[in-house]
């Protein structure tokens, strides 16, 4: 009988309508320390990532590149898919696509429950809609009648007959889930901001479109003229992925008593801890645990855009870097929860410095002596702990923790020299060397849900009392 606790994390589905960028590799990366943390303390862990695949972006898309909608994108999701390794995301991370059988089968079944609860209506509405979010626009959440995050695009006006979710019946609901959750998302000032928005009064919203004007989508149960609203959709992918409604033991391991945990960004706040909520409590289903947003990351001080031409490849940064590089740049340097900007000089600079220099120069240090004074290795490591900053997600605060560490047996060898004093005090020396591969144990068990393969080869050097064959990172030219 399996009796470990149970955690559930995730991170949002992206949109495949471009290549993977920075941002979400961010999302993912981080989502994969918690992960690999959690599962470190024992916990069983259902880690799930995935491709968000429906909706009118996409339809649009395929047409403009004359491919069929499924064949289009099953090649985006591809390049999606292919970020687990290349960033060196755990193994057992589990992939859920909009477009999959077990996923359409959840989103009607999801349907289902809100229709019989009473939730959902028809009815005729226009709008203002940005097609760049795929959302409505209420007039308090534009600009010169332009969208916030999407000022380059013209919003339509809507007119049609469609299901509606009666989101206006659940302000109290979610006003009372947020008063009894009080870190029910993270940071505070983006909970702050949704309690705000929820206060304000909400609008239902509207989760179908004709099937005649916007073909790609799932069908409405009972009403071949419709298709679902792609966010409707995507967002019951937390619970797809988990095989609900069939899959009951699953759900109550992981769901139910699992603390679910979803990493998203920003723009995502008002569809995670808000739509979202509403929609589980109108299926009579549990809330998530908590919700944690990260910022966006911006170049050179602008939002990163097709346009500007000054979007981040992850696939580029890691053919220079190494994913162990991007894992630490987006733990450490980058802000946890606010806005952060990315330019390849800033990437370099951290990269010798944290890196090169830092951690890479003292493993070396540290084991070239050993190697050379200590006959038989018996330490006992070091341990950090940097539990409480995990616990908040602060990973940043983590990461300084370990390099101040790092900083302080730095300081160590300059300050007491035992490469000189074994010379004139080998016992003293010897003593001290084991203090230093003791703290370096430490700082590389503490690295191993940050930068997993740099830690390893850490222990395997130690264990083996050897120093490394190569650096662990050369220094690079911007």
């Amino acid at each position: 009988m399996n009796d470990k606790k149970s955690f559930y994390i995730t991170t949002t589905l992206p949109y495949v309508n471009a290549l993977p960028h920075i941002g979400f590799a961010m999302e993912l990366i981080r989502a994969d320390v918690i992960a690999r943390w959690k599962k470190s303390q024992g916990f069983n862990v259902f880690f799930n990532t995935g491709t968000d695949e429906h909706g009118q972006k996409i339809l649009d898309n395929a047409n403009t590149a004359n491919l069929e909608v499924q064949k289009y994108v099953d090649g985006y999701a591809q390049n999606f898919k292919n970020l687990i390794p290349l960033l060196g995301i755990s193994s057992d991370v589990n992939f859920i696509r909009t477009t999959d059988e077990r996923h359409i089968k959840s989103a009607q079944e999801f349907w289902n429950k809100c229709m019989t609860n009473g939730d959902i209506y028809k009815k005729n509405y226009s709008i203002k809609y940005c097609v760049g979010c795929e959302l409505e626009k209420t007039d308090s959440e534009l600009e010169k009648n332009r969208c916030l995050i999407h000022p380059n695009l013209e919003l339509e006006v809507r007119e049609e007959e469609n299901y509606f979710f009666r989101f206006s019946k659940y302000q109290k609901p979610l006003l009372d889930l947020y008063k009894a959750h009080s870190d029910f998302v993270v940071p505070d000032f983006r909970f702050n901001e949704i309690k705000a928005f929820v206060e304000r009064g909400l609008e239902d919203f509207s989760i179908s479109r004709l099937k005649s004007k916007m073909s790609w989508g799932i069908s409405v149960p009972r009403d071949e003229d419709h298709v679902m609203y792609v966010w409707f959709d995507a967002l019951i992918n937390y619970i797809s992925t988990l095989g609900w409604p069939e899959n009951e033991a699953q759900f109550i391991d992981f769901w139910i008593n699992g603390n679910p945990t979803q990493y998203a960004g920003k723009d995502n706040l008002r569809q995670q801890s808000a739509m979202w909520q509403a929609m589980l409590l109108s299926a009579d289903l549990p809330n998530s645990h908590q919700i944690v947003i990260n910022g966006f990351i911006n170049s050179g001080g602008q939002k990163m855009s097709k346009s500007l031409g000054n979007v981040i490849n992850p696939t580029e940064v890691v053919e220079k870097y190494g994913s162990e590089a991007l894992r630490y740049f987006v733990c450490r340097e980058l802000s946890t929860f606010e806005d952060s900007d990315f330019t390849w000089e800033r990437f370099n600079e951290a990269y010798n410095a944290g890196l090169a220099n830092g951690i890479g120069n003292l493993t070396s240090r540290i084991l070239t002596m050993s190697e050379k004074h200590l006959d038989a290795l018996i330490v006992q490591h070091q341990m950090l702990n940097i539990e409480a900053e995990l616990e908040k997600f602060e990973l940043a605060k983590a990461m300084n923790a370990i390099w101040e560490r790092i900083g302080e047996l730095d300081k160590k060898i300059q300050e007491t020299e035992p490469f000189k004093l074994v010379k004139t005090e080998p016992e003293k020396a010897k003593e001290i060397i084991s203090e230093l591969v003791a703290g370096l144990g430490g700082v590389a068990s503490a690295l191993m849900p940050f930068m997993p393969e740099t830690a390893e080869k850490i222990l395997k050097y130690i264990k083996a009392n050897k120093k490394p064959s190569e650096p662990l990172f050369l220094r690079k030219d911007a």
